[in-house]
Formats: C-alpha cells, sequence, structure tokens
C-alpha cells in the first residue's frame, strides 16, 4: 500500500485511485480526484515536500560540487550564475514531485489535516 500511494503520488496522480490528476497546477493540489472524487485536500504536505527537496538537492549536487577546486578558484561572478541557476531548476523540478510521493505518503498513512494528536510534542503538552 505505501509503495503503490507514493508511486502514485510521485506519477502526480490520485493516491486513491491512480486515474484522476493530483494537481491543477504546479504546486496547488485539486480538491478531490477528478475520476474518483476522493478528497484530496485533507492531506496537509505543508513543509514536507520543501524539505526533502532542500536535503536532496543539497546532498545530491552541492556537497559534491564542493569538492571541486574550480568553484573556489573561479570568480564569483561566474561561478554564482552557473551553480544557482541550475541550483534553481533541480529544484523547481523536484518539488512537485516530492509533494506527490508525500501526500501519496500520507495517504497510505491515514494522515489528515487536523490530525495534531498524533504528534508527540502534543501530548506532552497534556
Amino acid at each position: 500500500m505505501f509503495g503503490r500511494s507514493m508511486l502514485r503520488g510521485l506519477k502526480g496522480r490520485c493516491p486513491h485511485c491512480g486515474q484522476g490528476k493530483l494537481f491543477r497546477s504546479y504546486l496547488k493540489v485539486n480538491e478531490t480526484c477528478p475520476s474518483c472524487g476522493h478528497n484530496l485536500s485533507k492531506y496537509p504536505a505543508d513543509d514536507g515536500p520543501a524539505y526533502f527537496t532542500i536535503l536532496i538537492v543539497g546532498h545530491l549536487i552541492v556537497a559534491p560540487l564542493l569538492i571541486f577546486p574550480v568553484i573556489w578558484e573561479a570568480s564569483p561572478w561566474i561561478v554564482l550564475p552557473a551553480t544557482l541557476i541550475p541550483l534553481t531548476l533541480v529544484s523547481l523540478a523536484l518539488l512537485p514531485l516530492n509533494k506527490g510521493w508525500f501526500i501519496g505518503l500520507l495517504y497510505a498513512l491515514g494522515i489528515k489535516r487536523g490530525d495534531s494528536a498524533i504528534h508527540t510534542a502534543d501530548l506532552a503538552d497534556r
């Protein structure tokens, strides 16, 4: 169930049926699935996809890039645009993919907006 719903989300499809589109625009999630009518607005993706995007880009692109001496020796006028433009493009390409699988994971785990009781910090406050 986890893998199937995450893969459906990664493909930009409804995690419930796998047919309807998950997004109506770049990162805006459809209120309901156009195919099965499943309520997609109840999954609180919030900052999770952005966090994973930064994690992936930082570990797979930025960290290896720092090994090459050209980054340290070249002029900042060359290095900044040569690194920031591709980093921005990769981040923008990964965001919808990460948001899709993250919503699929929330669906598989059954986590919905308003499930604050599952957070350990909330339980500690009681």
